[in-house]
């Protein structure tokens, strides 16, 4: 199985295969409106805004095991939307780690490593994938999505 046949559900209830981003890179990020890493939506959504004509897609997945979400996807999804300018896809809210984790971060964890192991250590843990869907870098929470931009347009070819 590969990162295309992961069916994902968006925060209106809809879902769709991965591979309706086949061809474009995909940055994959595990959200919180809550958390003290929350003003990296603003860096997350100026990278969608430079470069999604281009090929980018910022995908964001919420997740409450942190304890740093709103109570409902839609909830979390306005408010990344209204407070932060969010206007890339935002997603159910989910889990990211144990028996529970949603299957895209169990594919993302099991082909990576991060600090702390192949676990997902704190919201804000960033999943770079290419074009052909492999995942090119892991970025650690505290590590600021203008920081490797450099890495995106590799990806990009600009």
């Amino acid at each position: 199985m590969g990162i295309y046949d992961i069916e994902v559900t968006d925060a209106s209830g809809e879902a769709h295969k991965l591979a309706e981003y086949e061809g474009k890179a995909m940055l994959i990020v595990n959200t919180a409106t809550k958390c003290g890493l929350r003003g990296q939506f603003d860096s997350l959504e100026q990278l969608y805004k430079n470069y999604s004509e281009e090929g980018l897609v910022v995908l964001g997945f919420p997740s409450d095991q942190f304890g740093q979400e709103l109570g409902e996807a839609e909830e979390a999804e306005q408010s990344c939307r209204m407070t932060y300018g969010v206007t890339f896809p935002m997603h159910e809210i989910i889990k990211v780690n144990g028996t529970d984790a949603h299957p895209l971060f169990k594919y993302l964890t099991d082909n990576t490593k991060g600090f702390l192991g192949s676990g997902i250590k704190w919201n804000f843990t960033k999943f770079l994938v290419d074009r052909e869907g492999n995942i090119v870098k892991r970025y650690a929470p505290k590590d600021k999505p203008e920081t490797f931009e450099d890495d995106i347009r590799k990806i990009l070819n600009k």
